[in-house]
């Protein structure tokens, strides 16, 4: 047993001096492990520091981009009401109205009207940069619910959205019926009626006559002989002038008229006011009368002869349907479509051109110095017993002078139709929200 006792003794030692003496190599080990582990750690922090730097860098710049960068405000207008916005305070006259605010809050200035921004715009200046320098997000006009239902969903020129099928209908219209070719062919037209207008009015000298019904009626017979001749007799002429008129100046008063399914969109289908159902009723009269008008000369053209027509007194009519029977699709028009220009036409021949020249003769006769003017240059260029011929009209300088200054100072449109930006966009240092009503003061 002593034995034993020794010899577990001896191997004891034994074991102990071989792990002394090992234990260096293994602190060694470790030591050059941990030496590498720290390097490794000290490379992974010295990374994370400078990506954490280069995020907060990233993120003070973003911040500083979005909320030290101003964006610019709307523009400056009168307060208003929660949802009503400025309703409750515009005044009758509208126009009137805008120009007085135009007076103290600037060229520029924004109406909350309902859900609807509309922003009036007063000075030159902010009108050459939206409808010149941003056209391209201008190029919309802003579509009454009365317009929408009143041109067939806007197939005509003035409520037609921007694009290809726009640019082709005014590529067709001013190059197949507004050329100078296409005006001169009607030109025995127009002269003929110019010439019944003065002969009724010499008719009534002594007596009182109503300017813009006369130019009302005469522009109308005027634009009707230009758009299909001779297809209706006097009587029917007659009766004719006096409906249109009734019916024109109805469907053109919808269009301006307030409505408040334009200022609360939502509320469009029910009509409430009845808008979109009055003007519905109008377009079913103009459309059911031009449907019968095509017919009518679709029956005198197969009755001439199959449809030979003579170049010479062709009229707008006979070019449309031109157009309408070509099957082209890049250059024809749809039915609907014609008779759409057809009413575009009517409606900006009559009411336009008979309220210019009633505030033209007003002006006149407030400043006879003026209308002694216009006299002297009519006898000068025209003669005391000659009639006024359109090859007089490039010599009679001073009383285009007239007229261009009374549609300056009395526009027919004065805030014109309204236009609808496609995007949110920067005008006169003002950020103009998208889908805004865009008005232009003419005056």
């Amino acid at each position: 047993m002593f034995s034993r006792a020794i010899h577990k003794s001896i191997s004891s030692a034994f074991y102990l001096r071989t792990y002394t003496l090992m234990m260096p190599d293994f602190y060694d080990e470790v030591a050059v492990l941990a030496c590498e582990g720290l390097a490794t750690y000290n490379i992974i922090r010295a990374a994370a520091i400078v990506l954490a730097a280069a995020l907060a860098t990233f993120c003070y710049a973003w911040w500083a981009n979005k909320f030290t960068k101003s964006t610019p405000p709307l523009p400056p207008g009168p307060p208003g009401m929660p949802i009503l916005g400025n309703l409750p305070f515009i005044q009758p006259d509208f126009y009137q109205y805008v120009v007085k605010l135009s007076q103290i809050y600037g060229p520029i200035i924004k109406l909350q009207l309902g859900s609807k921004i509309c922003i009036v715009i007063s000075s030159p200046s902010v009108a050459k940069e939206v409808l010149k320098d941003h056209d391209a997000i201008f190029a919309n006009h802003d579509t009454p619910a009365g317009a929408i239902v009143g041109m067939y969903g806007g197939l005509d020129i003035a409520w037609r959205p921007n694009g290809p099928e726009l640019h082709k209908l005014r590529k067709l219209v001013v190059r197949g019926i507004m050329s100078k070719r296409s005006l001169d062919a009607c030109y025995t037209l127009r002269r003929r009626e110019i010439r019944r207008m003065v002969k009724d009015i010499y008719g009534k000298v002594g007596s009182p006559v109503n300017i813009g019904e006369q130019m009302f009626l005469t522009s109308l017979n005027v634009m009707v002989s230009m758009l299909w001749g001779d297809s209706l007799n006097g009587e029917e002429r007659s009766t004719l002038g006096i409906e249109f008129r009734r019916r024109l100046v109805e469907f053109v008063e919808l269009f301006g008229a307030p409505n408040v399914s334009d200022l609360f969109p939502v509320l469009t289908p029910f009509d409430l006011q009845g808008i979109q159902s009055k003007t519905k009723k109008n377009l079913s009269w103009f459309y059911e009368f031009f449907e019968s008008v095509i017919v009518h000369r679709t029956k005198v053209e197969q009755a001439d002869g199959e449809g030979k027509k003579k170049e010479e007194s062709k009229d707008f009519l006979q070019q449309l349907l031109e157009l309408n029977q070509r099957g082209d699709d890049e250059t024809s028009l749809s039915m609907n479509e014609v008779k759409a220009v057809m009413l575009d036409l009517i409606v900006g021949a009559t009411d336009t051109t008979s309220t210019t020249v009633e505030w033209a003769m007003t002006v006149l006769l407030r400043h006879p110095n003026k209308m002694s003017g216009v006299l002297e240059e009519l006898e000068a260029v025209v003669g005391n017993q000659n009639i006024v011929e359109e090859s007089h009209l490039p010599r009679l300088l001073y009383l285009e002078a007239v007229v261009k200054e009374t549609l300056r100072m009395y526009p027919p449109t004065p805030l014109l139709l309204p236009r609808k930006p496609s995007m949110t966009c920067t005008v006169a240092g003002y950020t103009i929200p998208k889908d805004s009503r865009i008005l232009i003061n003419a005056c």
